[in-house]
């Protein structure tokens, strides 16, 4: 199955342990991982900026997900109601990548639900849909 992992999913999978490494590490192993160079672009940013991590973390990360990814595209842009352009911008690249499922923490993506044939779901209810919880 192909997942998309918001940005704020993978930077808290790459700086803490917990739920979010627990989802990366699962996509990583038993799906296919879509990602973009926006998503590329905004994670450098958020790992710069707001994890405050060191320049070679962030280029580990980065080639990680250019290791057996499935890179999309951010445009087109698709018509979606969410006020951040810079969201309108990741969940596109999900669907352009033919996403089956967007994983992330962002509430206002959250209550899409859902998108054309792609579901998004939380990392707590992507994680109990693996374990069969759900």
């Amino acid at each position: 199955m192909k997942v998309f992992l918001d940005t704020n999913i993978i930077a808290s999978a790459t700086a803490t342990r917990g739920l979010c490494a627990d989802v990366l590490r699962t996509v990583i192993e038993f799906h296919d991982l879509v990602v973009s160079d926006h998503l590329v672009s905004e994670l450098r940013r958020v790992l710069k900026d707001k994890f405050e991590a060191f320049p070679d973390v962030i280029a580990d990360v980065v080639w990680l997900l250019h290791q057996d990814t499935i890179m999309s595209e951010s445009t087109p842009l698709h018509d979606l109601p969410l006020s951040d352009p810079a969201d309108i911008a990741i969940v596109s690249s999900a669907l352009n990548g033919a996403a089956a499922v967007f994983v992330t923490g962002d509430k206002e993506i959250l209550d899409l639900r859902r998108v054309g044939t792609m579901e998004v779901l939380s990392p707590r209810q992507f994680w109990d849909k693996e374990r069969g919880q759900q």
